[in-house]
């Protein structure tokens, strides 16, 4: 009995011994630490493709947390729907001795729809769990293994998926018959992946690091793969729901999508057929016809998002939305397409990365996974044209910042091609604005402004007119001038095949000037001043990458109080760089008027790292003088 004591003792002895030697805060490697709010003390996934309806990703990680800006990396978020099931999932919680203070299991996670807020319907769910811990540094080591019924969109592996984390190791391996040829890219690797055939007879795919330092969060950063450690992973053949197919390339890809999950799903009713012809045949030009189709689309339906199982990849049928007027983005672009199609006008369904930032699909690597946005191309002569047709109100012929200037993915009746959305360049961006106005001697400014929104600053106002009190609420924020008071607001989108919006504002501002021993001052900039610059950041890692380039002019004249004069020198700023210019000015013209103008123009492009600083001052002069004040006196 004394020695089966004497034994669970060191047992227990030896186990405590071994968390503390894997998780103790302190063997953390110093040089892991800069910049670091949490280090990945061991992160291993593997993911087995046992057959084309049967693949296994079992994933065992643990993470220490060093400050409360690292608790994200200790978050559990594990989605599942009825193609994908959770088969266990478990875990402890060490303090920074490296010692087990809790544990969790299923039963500890929130189980909740991924609904996102305007989905329709989603049978997408996921568990979460964050430890509520506020002792810091403390270490979470968790393990799950999820099953999905598919093997066409594979797990990618990323060890270091943020800014702020370190890695200490990460290891990922893919293993499946010899008959599942796959492909993979490398992204920033040092190094090939180890093949190998198992002791079972399967192929087996390597990656790991180990001591991956923490990525610095720094302003005007490039898109993270730029930069950042990936392995994407996708299949030569695969299922998924039920639909078989093979790829190699982005024209399988493509040929897939149109022959399995589009083929016969733009088939509309006579009635509707017979209404769109009636519609558009008085129209000879095709590209007005088509103008007329989207903009009766737009008028019709509504944009709601629907992902039940292949649902998340293959349309509704036109018919389906044309009885039900509603869509997500793969049934209203299938819908448009069916009714462009009812007057013989051709349309491409395009896969494309949506968001405001600017990311292409991989020209030499196809994966499904790559995209999460549905547009249409209209490949007409010479005058390629794109529709966004979740948009009620997004003009015909209009991207905006959304899907624009990246490469998108077309799915033809003869396979996949890769095409290039429309550019819009900073000339192309423009904000103009014109104001004349009247500034009273006890500081009251009053007067009408006028401002015309261009290319991805098109919707930089509510795109259609509302109640009148929403559009003056939404104005009185946008201009941040005090004590704003807008007596009359005019809205009037002009959605021709280069749209311009329209904002004319009549208004008012008591004590805009400040009135000071006799004087006058007032800001000369009056509804576009930058008023924060970049941090500073030495020794930067990543190159200077400035997503969306635009121009901003303006103009504002200030009619000023009998008898007074400038009291303060002319404001008269230029500034030329290869990312930008700038330029500003104040002056007193004969007729007793304050005009100041201001042109900024922000060129998009990827800069050398050492331009940063350049960047900084270049923000850093415009602030300065976008915060120019006129000082007035009297004249003698």
């Amino acid at each position: 009995m004394k020695r089966l004591k004497l034994t669970l003792v060191l047992g227990i002895i030896a186990c405590q011994s071994y968390a503390q030697a894997r998780y103790e805060v302190a063997a953390i490697a110093k040089d892991l630490l800069p910049y670091a709010s949490a280090v990945v003390r061991n992160m291993e996934v593997t993911t087995e493709v046992k057959d084309l309806t049967n693949t296994t990703y079992h994933y065992k990680t643990a993470v220490t947390v060093l400050n409360k800006n690292g608790d994200s990396d200790a978050s559990i978020r594990i989605w599942y729907d009825k193609s994908r099931r959770i088969k266990y999932l478990k875990g402890t919680l060490y303090n920074e001795l490296g010692m087990p203070v809790n544990k969790f299991s299923d039963k500890n996670f929130t189980d909740q729809s991924a609904a996102d807020g305007f989905s329709m319907f989603t049978d997408t769910r996921f568990k979460y769990y964050q430890p509520a811990v506020t002792d810091y540094p403390y270490t979470v080591e968790y393990e799950y293994e999820v099953n999905a019924k598919q093997s066409l969109n594979l797990s990618e592996w990323q060890p270091n998926a943020g800014t702020g984390t370190a890695v200490e190791h990460s290891s990922f391996q893919l293993v499946c018959k010899p008959d599942f040829p796959i492909r993979y890219k490398e992204i920033n690797y040092q190094g090939k992946a180890k093949t190998a055939t198992n002791a079972a007879g399967l192929n087996t795919y390597s990656w790991e690091v180990s001591n991956l330092k923490a990525l610095r969060n720094e302003p005007y950063s490039p898109d993270p793969e730029r930069y950042q450690t990936m392995v994407k992973i996708a299949p030569d053949h695969f299922t998924y729901e039920g639909f078989e197919g093979s790829f190699s390339d982005w024209k399988g890809l493509g040929g897939w999508v149109y022959s399995k999950l589009l083929v016969g799903r733009t088939v509309l009713q006579p009635a509707t057929v017979a209404f769109i012809r009636g519609l558009t045949d008085t129209i000879t030009s095709q590209k007005l016809k088509a103008k007329a189709i989207y903009e009766y689309m737009q008028r019709k339906s509504r944009y709601v998002s629907i992902q039940v199982g292949i649902g998340g990849l293959r349309p509704f049928t036109a018919s389906e939305v044309d009885q039900l007027s509603y869509g997500d983005c793969k049934g209203l672009v299938n819908y448009t397409q069916a009714l462009l199609k009812a007057v013989n006008i051709e349309s491409y369904y395009c896969i494309v990365q949506a968001g405001s930032m600017k990311k292409s699909l991989m020209p030499d690597f196809a994966s499904i996974e790559q995209g999460n946005h549905i547009i249409l191309c209209l490949p007409f002569k010479n005058d390629t044209t794109w529709l966004e047709c979740t948009s009620k109100h997004m003009p015909f012929g209009f991207l905006g910042d959304f899907t624009d200037d990246r490469w998108v993915l077309a799915c033809t009746p003869d396979g996949g091609k890769l095409m290039h959305t429309p550019v819009y360049t900073s000339a192309d961006s423009r904000q103009s604005r014109k104001a004349m106005l009247t500034l009273k001697e006890d500081g009251e400014l009053a007067g009408n402004m006028v401002t015309t929104f261009e290319g991805t600053q098109y919707d930089n106002i509510t795109l259609t007119p509302g109640e009148i009190s929403d559009e003056i609420k939404d104005a009185v924020k946008r201009y941040s001038i005090e004590n704003l008071e807008i007596e009359d607001l005019k809205l009037s989108p002009l959605k021709t095949l280069h749209p311009v919006n329209n904002e004319e504002m009549k208004f008012k501002a008591r004590d805009y000037a400040s009135v000071s021993r006799g004087k006058l001052f007032f800001m000369a900039n009056l509804a576009n001043r930058r008023t924060s610059v970049p941090r500073e950041v030495r020794n930067r890692t990543t190159e200077v990458y400035i997503n969306r380039g635009y121009t901003d002019v303006d103009e504002i004249t200030y009619q000023i109080p009998a008898g007074y004069k400038l009291d303060n020198n002319p404001l008269l700023v230029t500034i030329n760089k290869p990312f930008g210019r700038y330029t500003a000015s104040a002056f007193l013209n004969k007729d007793n008027q304050v005009v100041y103008k201001r042109t900024l123009e922000i060129i998009d492009g990827t800069y050398p790292k050492e331009k940063y600083e350049e960047l900084v001052d270049f923000y850093q002069h415009v602030a300065d003088a976008d915060n120019h004040k006129i000082a007035l006196v009297k004249a003698n």
